[in-house]
């Protein structure tokens, strides 16, 4: 396993655990490495300090966060529908009764999520950006 400091074209800063070194890089022409925080999959190398040995390590907690923000999004991504950039409408909707009610996500603006919340209607922010899918 090999750890590679990464940030994204937006300056994101980020760490992540590979296979190898090869492994890494088929993943990244693939695009399949994406930032955490803003889903781009525009992702480089970022510049790291060696690891020098030490007798303890914060290291585990950061990847037991690490993976459960994973599972939580892969959660959320299986049992819910992508609405994308309608989610505010959608969220309303179901609310009304307008639209069938089912789990939904996707991308507010701020003063659209700030309209829904003090309308009564039940929503949540997600602590990752939603991937953006081909509809």
């Amino acid at each position: 396993m090999i750890r590679y400091a990464l940030k994204c074209d937006t300056g994101h800063r980020f760490e992540s655990w590979f296979q190898s070194a090869d492994a890494f890089e088929d993943l990244l022409e693939r695009g399949l490495v994406e930032c955490p925080e803003c889903g781009t999959a525009a992702v480089e190398k970022a510049m790291m300090a060696p690891r020098v040995g030490s007798s303890h390590t914060l290291a585990a907690p950061e990847r037991a966060a690490e993976r459960g923000l994973a599972e939580l999004r892969a959660r959320i991504e299986e049992n819910s529908d992508y609405v994308g950039d309608n989610f505010a409408a959608e969220a309303r909707a179901i609310y009304l009764g307008d639209a069938p009610e089912r789990p939904i996500h996707g991308e507010a603006r701020p003063e659209e999520a700030r309209a829904l919340l003090e309308d009564g209607v039940p929503v949540l922010p997600l602590p990752f950006r939603p991937r953006r899918k081909m509809v």
